[in-house]
């Protein structure tokens, strides 16, 4: 049964707001993946807070093209399955990538980051990116070590005015006992 233009006019609105929504959106081929097995993925996309939608590809190009995104016209052939990231991007490349290596017959053909389109490899490279939280944690690093050291030189000249007076009062009672 053909869509009617109403439904059409939904379903680019709806993919233009889960483009607006994804910071990356994974592409894959999927022709003999058995549902049950596209369920399990989904259930893994949404531990990363990414969802897996299978979409029609002229309304997607159409959505594409009014949220201001490049069509990747190449990608966009055949029964195609679109992973939209939402929050992590690599953990999301990642699990469509291992799913890939699990399934002869799911290819992962490209995507999008940001307003780039990517190919298979970019997929692969994003996939290999360490984790958020890791990431983060390297920044705050990087962000307190000059912290911790410019605190470390303002704290050397009060550290050595303290060991100074501290060996002149062991000087004193030295002298105190001596005398004594």
């Amino acid at each position: 049964m053909p869509l009617t233009k109403e439904r059409k006019s939904e379903l680019v609105t709806e993919y233009a707001e889960w483009l607006r929504l994804s910071s990356a959106v994974v592409i894959a081929e999927f022709p003999g993946v058995a549902a049950k097995d596209l369920y399990n993925l989904r259930v893994k996309l949404r531990e990363s807070n990414s969802q897996l939608h299978v979409v029609k590809l002229t309304l997607f190009a159409r959505a594409l093209a009014e949220a201001g995104l490049p069509v990747p016209k190449d990608v966009l052939t055949g029964p195609l399955v679109m992973a939209f990231a939402y929050e992590d991007a690599p953990a999301t490349a990642r699990a469509m990538t291992e799913f890939a290596s699990s399934f002869e017959s799911f290819r992962v053909k490209g995507g999008l980051l940001g307003d780039r389109v990517i190919d298979a490899a970019g997929v692969k490279m994003l996939a290999d990116l360490p984790p958020r939280p890791i990431v983060l944690a390297g920044l705050i690093g990087v962000l307190q070590s000059p912290m911790s050291q410019l605190v470390s030189v303002l704290q050397a000249p009060l550290r050595e005015i303290v060991q100074v007076l501290k060996a002149r009062s062991e000087q004193g009672h030295v002298e105190a006992e001596a005398a004594a």
